[in-house]
């Protein structure tokens, strides 16, 4: 029960330190070189395996066609040209002010 316990307060402790750690080297000239090769060799790789990101996409939209359907209509929804709606309402607020 008590290594539970140990294990647990070790593992939140890290994540805290890491998090700090990772924060202030990201600001730091040798973090952002260090980050930059790692984009880079990211990069590499991807271009050399063919790796992309968009091939889960596709997978998940055939899978899922339904989810899909409705994620795209939520992101129509919250994401809309408005302007002629906010028209109308601006008027609507307007008429019942008078």
């Amino acid at each position: 029960m008590y290594l539970l316990f140990i294990l647990t307060i070790k593992s939140i402790f890290s994540s805290v330190i890491g998090s700090q750690f990772y924060k202030w080297y990201s600001t730091t000239t040798m973090g952002l070189y260090f980050q930059s090769r790692i984009d880079q060799f990211m990069e590499y790789i991807s271009d050399k395996y063919n790796i992309e990101l968009t091939k889960k996409q596709s997978k998940f939209e055939a899978e899922y066609p339904m989810m899909m359907d409705r994620i795209e209509k939520l992101e129509k929804w919250s994401h809309p040209d408005r302007e002629k709606e906010f028209e109308k309402i601006i008027k609507e607020i307007k008429r019942k002010i008078k």
